[in-house]
């Protein structure tokens, strides 16, 4: 029995070692801040941007300002994202943006591949929501929001925000991540590049042929679709 119990943790002690050998990273940062800056001889690359000297770091590095301008909705979907570039972001694994929309403007359907958001509505009023993967059924997930409101998102999941006030509307945006990603689902499925064979897509989103033409001229205008 004792033998079979010094077996059974030489085993468990094993299995945690070659876990550890697998996961070869530290999960937070090994150092306070690294500020990312201009490329230097001498600096450390982490997170894709090159550290700044820690003695050259100042206040300014962690400070932003212009959250308070409205953004140009001007635009096909009347919506405007002005994220905030603060290099003391690098490495600490959040991010902020400001979010405008005009009356009916949205952001489509989208998916965060590398964060969860949270959202904070500070005018107008919003339709937000997202859908669960197949394992809970494609669920809905849906709130109309007021200023004053928050709505968590969580990371992969299909999820939209649309303007239905009758004015402006304003919101801050917030993700766990450095640089969450961003995959609008109509971009990616009918604005590719390459462009997906639109036999293809009219058999998965039942649509005829000529349908999935014209998405391809609304989301890449300029693609060459494929013949039939």
């Amino acid at each position: 029995m004792k033998g079979r119990l010094q077996f059974l943790v030489a085993k468990i002690i094993l299995l945690a070692l070659a876990s550890s050998f697998v996961s070869c990273y530290d999960p937070s940062p090994l150092q306070d801040y690294c500020v990312a800056g201009v490329q230097d001889i001498n600096g450390v690359f982490v997170n894709g941007r090159f550290c700044k000297d820690p003695k050259l770091v100042t206040s300014n590095d962690f400070f932003a300002s212009g959250l308070n301008i409205p953004g140009n909705t001007s635009n096909r979907l009347g919506s405007f994202i002005n994220p905030v570039d603060i290099p003391g972001l690098n490495t600490l694994g959040v991010s902020i943006a400001r979010i405008d929309f005009a009356p009916g403007g949205q952001i489509p359907p989208h998916i965060h591949p590398r964060a969860s958001e949270i959202l904070l509505v500070i005018k107008g009023k919003l339709s937000v929501g997202f859908v669960s993967s197949n394992d809970y059924n494609y669920t809905l997930f849906s709130k109309i929001l007021y200023p004053g409101d928050v709505f968590v998102f969580p990371i992969g999941l299909v999820q939209f925000h649309a303007n239905v006030g009758k004015t402006n509307a304003v919101v801050i945006g917030a993700v766990g991540s450095q640089n969450p990603g961003l995959i609008a689902v109509g971009d990616a499925v009918f604005g590719s590049n390459p462009s997906i064979d639109p036999k293809i897509l009219a058999k998965a989103f039942a649509l005829d042929i000529n349908t999935v033409k014209y998405l391809r001229t609304v989301f890449f205008p300029e693609d060459d679709i494929v013949n039939e």
